[in-house]
């Protein structure tokens, strides 16, 4: 399976919770992490944890890894980011569209309109900013994968979280639509990550979060169901 392979893997929100545990794990792996997040703080945490476990296992000072302290909501960014692992070698093989937000549990009418705005400008136009400038990338290496973290909550609905719904069924519809546009060799995907005790799940459910999976167990079982997706999973609707 293609899991053995070394491989190369993008991660938005790579600094807390899904992100976070998907890093180490696929590290952990042998793959090579590329990945950018909001928090400088926790970006640079994230570094030298990867760093330690590259010179745990290699003479070399320098790490494999590649992150950066940047937002998705920022096309412009996005586009200097993609300059930047062309000339560091480290074009993804799959990129794990993560970063994502939702709103404080409220009415719809209710929710302010800088909260849905951020909700909306991380969770579909973040997508749509790393597609943009990384997918033009793996058509010119002729494969890649991406994949665009769903929810079950994009394929359902709840109350007092409408905003998250909505872009959720959002990037249902925009996984299924681009998986039409791409040439042979690719393919886009949405991954629901499933139930997991992260940040956003216990500004839904409160304490009741932690009657869930931790990041930590949900990774190995992601990690290899990511690294084994190939180009005939393409237009997919999955869970973990």
């Amino acid at each position: 399976m293609g899991a053995t392979v070394p491989k190369t893997v993008m991660i938005t929100g790579v600094s807390r919770g899904l992100g976070r545990a998907l890093a180490l794990e696929l590290a952990r792996q042998g793959h090579t992490v590329v990945g950018l997040a909001r928090s400088q703080e926790k970006v640079q945490a994230l570094m030298a944890e990867l760093s330690q476990g590259d010179s745990a296992s290699s003479s070399s000072t320098s790490s494999r890894h590649l992150l950066k302290h940047l937002d998705v909501r920022s096309d412009s960014s996005m586009k200097e980011f993609a300059k930047l692992v062309v000339e560091e070698r480290k074009i993804p093989d799959i990129i794990v569209n993560n970063a994502g937000t939702i709103n404080k549990n409220n009415k719809l009418w209710a929710v302010p309109a800088e909260e849905f705005d951020m909700v909306i400008d991380t969770n579909i136009k973040g997508i749509a900013n790393v597609i943009r400038h990384f997918l033009p990338l793996m058509i010119e290496k002729k494969h890649g994968i991406i994949v665009n973290m769903s929810s079950g909550w994009g394929r359902s609905a709840a109350a007092e979280v409408t905003p998250y719904c909505a872009s959720k069924w959002a990037i249902e519809g925009l996984s299924k639509s681009a998986a039409k546009e791409l040439p042979p060799g690719l393919a886009i995907v949405a991954l629901s990550p499933g139930v997991v005790n992260t940040d956003m799940l216990v500004s839904c459910f409160g304490s009741n979060a932690t009657l869930y999976q931790s990041p930590e167990a949900w990774a190995p079982k992601a990690a290899m169901m990511i690294l084994n997706l190939t180009p005939e999973d393409n237009g997919a609707s999955l869970t973990v």
